[in-house]
């Protein structure tokens, strides 16, 4: 079984001195799947809140990590 890590270059943080920086922010980490889209789909189905907090699914960038 593999395991991938998603990453979006949507939304921003606050730096230390209050500055709003653009930056890649972590998803989620998804274990135990088979292949990348059985990873998207247990992503999704596990946190619901990013289909809420309306990211773009099409902009996940996806990494197998060990």
């Amino acid at each position: 079984m593999k395991k991938y890590i998603f990453i979006t270059p949507e939304g921003n943080t606050t730096s230390p001195n209050g500055d709003d920086i653009e930056n890649m922010q972590v998803i989620g980490i998804v274990e135990d799947v088979i292949n990348q889209d059985e990873a998207l789909k247990k992503l999704l189905i596990e946190n619901e809140w990013i289909i809420d907090a309306q990211f773009n699914i099409a902009e996940f960038i996806c990494y197998e990590i060990k």
